[in-house]
């Protein structure tokens, strides 16, 4: 729709509705010209395209748009000849109100008022991770879900902003239409003790035919000390370090090996770097994963009942308590893949550990996976960055 282009030294409102042309009888040729898109009545103004007010023949003095009375952001050029205000909206009404002087201190004040089109449907957030003002690990990525696919990322990519008090490097990563993860470059973490702040700026996004975001979201979280765990299946040792200090360390027992199904040896803990998902007090564990029912113990069938489990793949790897192995922790390895601890250790851990702290584990032939839980540091940096829609890095602070 065309804009409504005022040269009144007073306040005024728009003329004839879209009628793109200026308004007054006489001009003056020293008052400044403002121009304000969408056009003064319009009804079915496109969300994604914003608001932009525009003088010729003078500057911007102050531009204010409003929905329901609360200011709308927006962001004035250098020359403060032109405004533009965020994406809006859809379905809304809004108000705006702009003020320009001349170079001979002549001022034109303009008012105007227009409604955004209405969405067919409507993308929103599903899930975010990590929680509302959790406190997590150097590691931990922030993970989107969307409530349908989306089929312009780049601009749902460009309306996510990541803030960080101690400012990191990092990047976006589609793992499939509906999810998109941040995380810190390769080699770097968050720094620790740190306030994080996660929003997505999506109302009046078009992420597809006649699909808008409606609604912006907002979520905090803390970064807490750095914990960090290095395990050896060679040497059967773990090591926890707290702000790259040692603080513990105790004798494991890992997957012994010897069940090979499509060429991957699935009782071999995997080697790479491992971020804890979660907690279970206790983690029941069976057989069916490898397709063999728990009371089939001719083909390795069982079921257990563990305490104290950490979390730290999706193909059932866990740092956790067992007490049946002792003899083996710091010796040999003879579990199904998990780094058995001694009781005392695990029951340590589990209370110790955040969600998204790195456990670095080293020593056997089956490599961890980009994508087997929250492996995402396993990926190279320059394949995570193609993963953005954007194809760029992104700066917090």
């Amino acid at each position: 729709m065309a804009g409504v282009v005022l040269l009144f030294t007073t306040a005024c409102s728009g003329g004839e509705k879209d009628s793109g042309v200026t308004v007054g009888e006489k001009g003056d040729a020293t008052v400044p010209q403002v121009t304000i898109n969408p056009g003064n009545g319009n009804t079915k103004a496109k969300p994604e395209d914003g608001v932009v007010v525009t003088a010729a023949g003078g500057t911007l003095e102050q531009v204010a748009v409003t929905l329901k009375g609360k200011p709308v952001d927006g962001a004035m050029a250098a020359d403060k000849t032109s405004w533009k205000s965020r994406t809006l909206r859809p379905g809304a009404k809004y108000q705006v109100t702009a003020v320009a002087k001349s170079p001979k201190g002549k001022t034109a004040t303009v008012n105007a008022a227009f409604a955004t089109l209405k969405a067919a449907s409507e993308l929103s957030i599903v899930d975010i991770t990590p929680n509302k003002n959790e406190k997590v690990g150097v590691g931990m990525p922030i993970q989107v879900t969307f409530n349908r696919p989306v089929a312009d990322k780049k601009a749902v990519e460009s309306a996510l902003q990541v803030k960080s008090a101690t400012p990191a490097t990092g990047a976006w990563f589609w793992t499939n239409d509906t999810t998109v993860i941040f995380r810190t470059k390769n080699g770097t973490w968050w720094a620790p003790n740190q306030q994080v702040t996660f929003t997505a700026k999506l109302a009046g996004v078009r992420s597809g035919k006649r699909t808008y975001g409606v609604s912006d979201v907002t979520r905090g979280f803390r970064i807490g000390d750095e914990h960090m765990v290095k395990v050896s299946t060679k040497t059967h040792k773990l090591v926890a370090t707290k702000n790259g200090k040692k603080i513990r360390s105790w004798g494991i027992s890992a997957g012994k090996g010897g069940r090979v199904v499509n060429g991957v040896d699935t009782y071999l803990t995997t080697s790479g770097i491992h971020l804890t998902m979660g907690k279970e007090n206790p983690a029941i564990m069976t057989s069916e994963w490898m397709g063999v029912k728990p009371d089939d113990k001719a083909n390795g069938g069982y079921k257990e009942v563990i305490p104290h489990a950490v979390r730290i793949s999706n193909s059932g790897e866990y740092i956790h308590s067992m007490a049946a192995t002792t003899w083996a922790q710091g010796r040999q390895n003879v579990s199904h893949g998990c780094l058995n601890s001694p009781p005392a250790a695990a029951r340590w851990y589990y209370q110790w550990s955040y969600r998204g702290d790195p456990v670095i584990i080293t020593g056997t032939k089956r490599k961890l996976d980009p994508m087997n839980g929250w492996s995402y540091y396993q990926m190279s940096w320059d394949r995570w960055v193609k993963g953005s829609a954007l194809d760029r890095t992104v700066t917090t602070g």
